[in-house]
């Protein structure tokens, strides 16, 4: 009798769940609620200001705190969705975003409200790095490409409309709810996210979950921490003595964050911010080029915001739709800008830049020559002009960073991604913010414009010399 010997199956590993048209649609609507909601306030907080009689250093705070605790917590949210899972943290975020938004909206004080802002700040973290890491572990080839090109075009939307429905929102004062329904607005979004996302949303990780990096993270906080809250508040608070101690503090601690890191990484040990991820040439490139882009961007929103409240006395709504023409613009050339980069690679993102620095220059025309009666029909060219290449910039550039990241490392890639975005756009804010309002008790209004736009227009330069360093193509 000859005995049978069964060999076991070899399972295959399971192949990696697929992202389909409502799941994008999806996580592309998360994408948007935290960036909409950095910018939408910038046209509220004169009525914030009043109705809860705070002042300017206050009103910064319920911007900053936002920016910061957002900014500070994304890496360790990339990082979080790669060990449980991404949708259990894509859920747990957004259903936590829309809790702190409705805290917001309900907010009886000013200080309540940048209680309330920071804990949505934190939630953001915890969701918008899984959209990254969801599209990066469950598409691949021409479907992961158009992923990108949409979750590009969705942030830079997101940002330019975020100031626009700001204003609408304000002036519309639904149910008397005047600045607070900024924030309730989200509620229901966030519901029919929800929904959606239980539905439609598959659950991925990373095959080798790596535990969180405590120290690591510590000191990432600490860095990003030294470094934003004094240029945010630094001017409104008088600049004391704490400014400058953190500032100075700023490079030990980011040096010290390295020198765990990369002992983290030459160990074996698994970094918060693995510096072996930086060898990713793209990666690495394609970062050094968000920089001055995105601190760029938030600056000319905040301060044109200003502007064309303080300055040229126009209304929420009014200067909410002067941006108008620069979302459309956006839009549209976004669309196109996939097939762009695959007839011309990455020189379109040079091409974008210079288009960018000829709408700020039309629009420093603008101002020099209708002060104080700006709006719509003297911004429109140049901002139409801006926002096109501002479209072919910034979604080509979430595609480079994110074109060869491992799918196991999709998380911190996509952490890192959006901490570097987020940072800038705080720092846009904190310094062409700085910038403009220094200027003007002493050089009025209009010329403190004009200056921080020619500042900003070298920053514009600098992307477009170093877009030429990236590979003609994209992966």
């Amino acid at each position: 009798m000859t005995e049978t010997v069964t060999t076991p199956a070899v399972r295959a590993p399971a192949a990696s769940p697929a992202l389909s048209g409502p799941g994008l649609f999806t996580v592309l609507l998360a994408a948007a609620l935290p960036l909409v909601d950095f910018f939408i306030v910038n046209v509220a907080l004169p009525t914030i200001g009043a109705d809860l009689a705070a002042g300017e250093a206050v009103l910064e705070l319920v911007v900053a705190g936002y920016g910061v605790a957002y900014a500070v917590l994304l890496v360790l949210g990339g990082r979080l969705g790669d060990l449980f899972g991404r949708r259990r943290l894509f859920l747990g975020g957004m259903a936590a975003f829309g809790v702190t938004s409705l805290a917001c909206g309900l907010a009886p004080g000013a200080w309540s409200l940048v209680a309330a802002r920071v804990a949505q700040g934190a939630s953001a973290a915890a969701m918008l790095p899984q959209v990254l890491a969801t599209i990066q572990a469950a598409t691949s080839g021409p479907r992961r490409a158009r992923a990108m090109s949409l979750y590009g075009a969705t942030a830079g939307l997101s940002m330019v409309a975020g100031q626009i429905l700001g204003g609408v929102l304000v002036a519309a004062d639904i149910a008397g709810s005047g600045w607070r329904s900024i924030f309730l607005v989200n509620v229901p979004v966030v519901l029919v996210g929800l929904v959606l996302a239980v539905r439609f949303v598959p659950e991925t990780r990373s095959q080798r979950p790596e535990p969180v990096d405590g120290p690591g993270t510590v000191l990432l906080a600490a860095s990003l921490l030294t470094l934003l809250v004094p240029l945010t508040e630094g001017r409104a608070a008088g600049w004391p003595l704490w400014t400058w101690l953190s500032l100075a503090a700023f490079p030990f601690v980011a040096g010290a964050f390295y020198a765990v890191e990369r002992r983290a990484d030459r160990q074996g040990r698994t970094p918060l911010v693995p510096p072996s991820l930086f060898a990713v040439a793209s990666l690495r490139r394609g970062l050094v080029l968000m920089l001055p882009f995105s601190i760029g961007f938030s600056g000319f929103m905040f301060v044109i915001a200003l502007v064309l409240q303080r300055g040229a006395g126009l209304g929420p709504v009014p200067a909410g739709l002067a941006l108008a023409p620069m979302a459309v613009a956006f839009l549209f050339t976004s669309l196109a800008g996939p097939r762009l980069i695959a007839r011309y690679g990455t020189r379109v993102i040079a091409v974008g830049s210079v288009l960018q620095g000829v709408g700020i220059l039309l629009i420093v025309l603008a101002a020099w020559r209708d002060w104080p009666h700006l709006g719509f029909g003297s911004l429109l060219p140049g901002a139409a002009v801006a926002g096109a290449g501002q479209a072919l910039q910034l979604p080509n550039l979430m595609r480079i960073v994110m074109s060869e990241v491992p799918p196991a490392r999709a998380g911190v890639g996509s952490g890192v991604m959006v901490t570097t975005q987020q940072s800038a756009l705080a720092l846009g804010v904190a310094t062409l913010g700085t910038l403009f309002l220094s200027l003007v008790p002493h050089q009025g209004m209009r010329d403190a414009l004009v200056i921080t736009l020619l500042v900003q227009l070298a920053g514009i330069a600098l992307t477009g010399l170093l877009s030429l360093r990236l590979p003609r193509t994209v992966g």
